[in-house]
């Protein structure tokens, strides 16, 4: 989604299309008399029709449904926005880890009655609820640009905002905060190593029936996957199965949480702070839902009836701004600085608490050249250093397509071979080019005939294989474009304090350059290791890889065609002493694999329903001719009549 919106921006009403699932219209309505004659004949004349009430339209109701609904094309409802969150805060005091410790073993305050339930004085509120929050990188970096700060400093703002004693926790009915704050990149960092193992693992299993078709296509992106499930279901046997960081997140928290403290994943509030709109329509998602990983046995103390979302609200970075102003606080006046120690709970198993929180205070990022990983959290990349680094000697080709935002890739061996092809396709605009190329061939209707519309292989040639893997972003420039980050127009709204240094000198940012302000925010996002090596570095500049120097953008040169060779020998963040061991970019294949055992194991579900989910093609209506009696017949069974 392009534009930003919240709930409370949505005052512009158009009739919902031809086929949306919640029609405003409705038939005529008689209006009751009581002097009227029951066996009078009644003329249409006499008949009033009753006000259509205000439609109500929720995320899941879009996500059936391929009409649209407003002019920008998205309606975003009152649960998944700032306001929400604040409503849900001041209705549920924060339950208290440490009591539910105490709870689940039978002790509350040290006192027990005979049977091991809690008789102390604290007793748990019934509707009280544990806040946890993660934060993306994209939204830290979008506030650093804003703010002129370093991503590091943004986070902390954004940790001091949630949980900090200056933040949410100073206003309210019940001062209720969020006890953990967690990076998404913590969870990419597992992401990437699944998505690495799914290539491999494909690869080796081609033949079967149930291995994913080629090319893999990354299903991080909901606006992506909207996308291919309304218009083009030939896709979905392509698309990767494996959950994104933020659904990974909101999985691991409310099934680890719910089993260790006993209680129902709905006392587990989930909030997502994501740089795109359509990351609330990824929570909506039915396969997003406790029904996916909740343990099958009746026995399952808290197992419910109703599915509960593994994310419950998802806001943007301007929202978070909105969040803190309707509280009364000013967000660039927040401490920059991290949490105290002291202060910080930690989560209830040692080896997830040490994941979640490592002790470095490092986002999981590697010192890689920025160009090379992409904004959009390096799944590519992660995944043909992977290969790379299990084929010595191997070196990686580097071309860019028809414009910046494709960029293909192919790993090349000892014998100049090539071992595997692979690429990135941001925006529509490429992303149609590559649809039409999976695109199944047609039986022909003329006898005898080749199939009709059979489209090249993506990647594919006479002498060179398909692609194995495609990065598919849907925003142009990846996810640090996302529709939620803050534009060059909002700068004004939210403070900023780098648009009021450069209009003092003359220098204002207009709205025309938004492409400026996106490479502000991309170097916040690239630099976010170490702000202080690449702060002065540009992303137009000669950069070195390994070796090898280049001008290109989206990591190939700016001729269209060009090739940029990488250097053979693998960098000194991939290791291969084994595949037990193998690291990729400073991400252990094996540390990541322990933390999902233990994720398993804790829940006692099989890793497979924790990890992936599903698609489906969305049915659809609109553009079908309907005549009177079907459409007056749909309508009356709508709202329980009939013939």
């Amino acid at each position: 989604m392009s534009a930003i919106l919240s709930a409370d921006d949505l005052n512009d009403f158009i009739s919902p299309g031809v086929a949306c699932i919640k029609p405003i219209e409705t038939l005529p309505k008689q209006q009751p008399d009581d002097g009227a004659n029951p066996y009078e004949v009644t003329t249409e004349d006499k008949v009033a029709a009753a006000n259509p009430p205000p439609a109500q339209i929720s995320l899941t109701d879009c996500l059936a449904c391929s009409g649209c609904v407003t002019s920008a094309e998205a309606v975003l409802v009152s649960l998944q926005s700032h306001t929400e969150v604040l409503n849900t805060l001041d209705a549920h005091p924060s339950l208290d880890p440490a009591l539910l410790v105490s709870q689940t073993n039978g002790t509350v305050n040290g006192t027990t009655d005979g049977n091991g339930h809690g008789n102390g004085q604290r007793s748990l509120p019934q509707d009280g609820k544990i806040f946890v929050a993660s934060v993306s990188p994209q939204t830290r970096a979008s506030l650093a640009a804003t703010y002129g700060i370093t991503s590091q400093e943004a986070g902390n703002q954004i940790s001091q905002l949630l949980s900090g004693p200056q933040g949410l926790a100073t206003g309210g009915r019940y001062g209720s905060s969020f006890t953990w704050v967690i990076d998404t990149n913590i969870l990419r960092s597992a992401a990437l190593v699944l998505a690495a193992d799914e290539v491999t693992n494909s690869a080796l299993s081609s033949s079967s029936t149930d291995a994913i078709k080629k090319p893999i296509l990354t299903s991080a992106c909901p606006g992506w996957i909207c996308y291919a499930e309304k218009t083009h279901p030939h896709i979905l046997p392509h698309l990767s199965r494996l959950k994104s960081p933020q659904a990974l997140t909101g999985t691991l928290i409310k099934s680890v949480l719910a089993r260790r403290y006993g209680i129902s994943p709905d006392r587990v509030w989930h909030l997502a702070v994501m740089p795109c709109f359509d990351k609330k329509l990824e929570a909506s998602r039915a396969e997003l839902t406790s029904a996916a990983w909740l343990p099958d046995s009746p026995l399952d103390s808290f197992s419910a009836n109703t599915p509960i979302r593994d994310v419950d609200c998802v806001i943007t970075a301007r929202e978070l701004v909105n969040l803190a102003n309707l509280r009364g606080i000013s967000f660039p006046a927040l401490p920059r600085t991290p949490l105290s120690s002291s202060c910080r709970i930690p989560f209830p198993d040692p080896k997830l608490d040490h994941f979640l929180f490592p002790d470095s205070q490092r986002h999981h990022r590697a010192a890689l050249t920025p160009l090379e990983t992409g904004p959009s959290g390096g799944y590519l990349w992660h995944i043909l250093q992977t290969a790379r680094s299990r084929h010595q000697g191997s070196r990686l080709l580097v071309s860019r397509g028809r414009n910046a935002d494709v960029v293909e890739y192919k790993l090349i061996g000892e014998k100049e071979e090539t071992l595997m092809r692979a690429a990135r396709y941001y925006g529509f605009r490429n992303i149609q080019n590559l649809v039409r190329r999976l695109k199944p061939a047609r039986k022909s209707k003329l006898p005898g005939a080749r199939p009709v519309g059979s489209a090249r292989k993506p990647g594919g040639g006479k002498e060179e294989p398909e692609y194995a893997y495609v990065e598919v972003m849907a925003c142009p420039g990846g996810c640090t474009n996302g529709g939620g980050q803050i534009k060059v127009s909002d700068l004004k709204d939210v403070g900023a304090r780098v648009a009021e240094e450069e209009q003092g000198e003359g220098k204002g940012i207009g709205a025309g350059e938004q492409r400026k302000w996106l490479e502000r925010v991309d170097e916040a996002y690239f630099s976010a290791e170490d702000s202080s090596e690449n702060e002065e570095e540009n992303a137009e500049d000669a950069m070195e890889i390994d070796g090898a120097v280049h001008n290109g953008t989206n990591g190939a040169n700016e001729a269209n065609g060009d090739t940029m060779d990488i250097d053979p020998h693998p960098s000194s963040n991939g290791t291969t002493n084994g595949e037990s061991d193998l690291t990729v970019d400073g991400i252990s294949h094996a540390h990541i694999h322990d933390m999902l055992s233990c994720w398993a194991q804790i829940t006692g579900v099989s890793l497979e329903r924790l990890v992936e989910t599903s698609f489906r093609a969305v049915e659809s209506d609109v553009g079908k001719k309907m005549s009177d009696v079907e459409r007056v017949a749909g309508l009356a069974s709508t709202i329980g009549g009939g013939w």
